[in-house]
């Protein structure tokens, strides 16, 4: 259940929002003042705050500015106010929206369910686990692999490959190792095969004016090392 905080002076207007979104399924805070809704805002955990930008004891942009300092809760600024200025400063002060009123319940909850598409998808990037070593990134769920923000096609045993040995940073690996884990311990693959694909990969990652991202050490083997 998403937990959204109302701060609003006008009662009417706060207790429609209210039965409206409890109707929707929303959990509801209600506070009819800047001060307190601030002090409900950093002191309890929310989803969204439903702003009002002209409310008595602290105006809704330094509310949401105090917020901010804090806390990255999405903030709907509402308001009578629908100047140019109005909503730059509202967006300046770290809104993530703005809605007009007079409104239409319909839009709020729209602009509610983006919001929360916006966090979900944000949740869902910042989950992505990636490696990072000088120009290359690797997106391990999703197998992507940028260099300079571009990105590199590999096969999957290149790709393979190269997370083995990010995943094994300033390890050297031997030919054999890298075989067994890149290839399986079933494999009747011959150990040079990992030659080949080390050259595969260094053609796709490294540039030429650039020391190579995989060094060879003589005689043992491959390593990555920072």
């Amino acid at each position: 259940m998403k937990r959204v905080l109302v701060i609003e002076d006008e009662k009417n207007l706060s207790r429609f929002i209210e039965l409206e979104l409890k109707y929707e399924g929303y959990e509801i805070g209600v506070a009819y003042n800047g001060r307190d809704g601030l002090k409900m805002a950093l002191e309890e955990e929310w989803d969204v705050i439903l702003l009002d930008l002209m409310l008595p004891g602290l105006n809704g942009l330094e509310v949401c500015r105090r917020v901010r300092q804090s806390k990255n809760i999405p903030v709907l600024m509402i308001t009578a106010r629908d100047s140019v200025m109005d909503r730059v400063s509202g967006l300046d002060s770290g809104a993530d929206d703005y809605i007009v009123k007079p409104f239409a319940i319909e839009e709020l909850l729209a602009r509610l369910r983006a919001v929360f598409r916006r966090t979900a998808n944000e949740e869902e990037r910042a989950s992505i686990t990636t490696y990072k070593f000088r120009d290359v990134v690797v997106e391990k769920e999703s197998r992507r692999v940028l260099k300079n923000g571009e990105e590199i096609e590999l096969t999957k045993k290149e790709y393979d490959l190269l997370t083995t040995f990010l995943d094994n940073m300033n390890i050297v690996l031997t030919r054999e190792v890298l075989l067994n884990k890149v290839w399986g311990y079933e494999t009747e693959v011959e150990t040079n095969v990992v030659d080949v694909y080390v050259r595969y990969l260094r053609n796709k990652i490294d540039s030429p004016e650039e020391d190579s991202y995989i060094q060879t050490i003589r005689g043992t083997g491959y390593v990555m090392r920072k």
